[in-house]
């Protein structure tokens, strides 16, 4: 008896992948093995940066608050103590948002805080 195998789905398996590997270069992107593997890492990375970005963005809001805190005077720990301790809920992004494009209000924040 004959050996029965789904071709249909297995090919359809592979033409979906090949084609998430359109771009890549010399054999990533059409021998179906070193494509597979390519594209399975890619998505693995995908997942790991996904988390990275995060920690990305905080360090430069951190970085812009710093650099404008230190315009007044604070450093980016002191103005942090300051508005925890004074009770302002403000995040991060927020801050940074208001250091880089809304000068003259991230100042009466500090000056509320001193």
């Amino acid at each position: 008896m004959p050996r029965s195998v789904n071709h249909v789905a297995s090919k359809a398996k592979r033409t979906r992948i090949l084609k998430k590997t359109k771009g890549y270069f010399g054999a990533r992107k059409n021998v179906w093995t070193v494509a597979k593997n390519t594209y399975e890492k890619g998505l693995t990375y995908a997942y790991r940066d996904r988390r990275n970005k995060k920690r990305t963005f905080r360090a430069l809001w951190i970085q812009r608050i710093n650099a404008a805190a230190r315009l007044y005077d604070m450093s980016y720990s002191q103005l942090m103590g300051a508005l925890h301790k004074s009770g302002i809920e403000i995040n991060r992004k927020v801050l940074a948002d208001l250091a880089a494009n809304n000068p003259e209000a991230f100042k009466a924040i500090v000056e509320k805080v001193k």
